[in-house]
């Protein structure tokens, strides 16, 4: 297998993702435009879980610039990502459902701590095998700085879910800045 084929497999499986929770949208009965305003709470996750969706998928594509012949175990940890992603269609329609309820968000949050581990660990997987003239070790220090960042920010934000759900939420959202740019801060693109 090379990468290319990884990448591609992975960019199907996002493709695929992005779909199912587009047919979980459902627009109002009513020909109002004001019947709209009652789906905010589809309309907030599904941009919130799009983002993030988009997130993933640019900071995988860049790290898969680094990847010579993937190892079986660099293959299995993307697979368990993509699985952890592959649920997000279902957190997302759970929180619109419930209009941000403090057991959909914590269970929100908690999707994209499971995510950031499995994508941290095939950054780590990935960087690790890098070629140092590519990759400095203050890249890979950053990197993995932000990396816990942003999982203390998804720990966080699943805590906060139970006593203050939109708390949660915006926490969530606040976390994802950090990784709008795949490369980390102070690195070099």
């Amino acid at each position: 297998m090379t990468a290319h084929r990884l990448a591609a497999f992975s960019d199907a499986v996002f493709a695929v993702i992005v779909t199912v929770m587009v047919l979980e949208l459902s627009a109002p009965d009513e020909p109002t435009f004001s019947a709209l305003w009652p789906l905010w709470p589809t309309a907030i996750s599904y941009a919130v879980s799009y983002l993030f969706i988009a997130i993933i998928w640019i900071n995988h594509h860049y790290l898969m610039r680094f990847v010579g012949p993937p190892t079986l175990r660099l293959i299995w940890i993307n697979f368990v990502h993509l699985f952890l992603v592959s649920l997000l269609p279902f957190a997302t329609a759970w929180v619109a459902r419930t209009r941000l309820a403090s057991a959909p968000v914590a269970f929100y949050a908690g999707l994209f701590v499971c995510i950031d581990i499995a994508y941290n660990i095939f950054e780590r997987e990935v960087l690790a095998r890098a070629d140092p003239l590519h990759v400095s070790p203050h890249t890979r220090r950053m990197a993995r700085r932000r990396s816990l960042i942003v999982l203390a920010g998804f720990m966080t934000a699943m805590l906060v879910a139970f006593v203050a759900p939109g708390i949660a939420f915006g926490l969530i959202c606040a976390a994802l800045i950090l990784h709008l740019r795949p490369e980390p801060p102070g690195s070099r693109p």
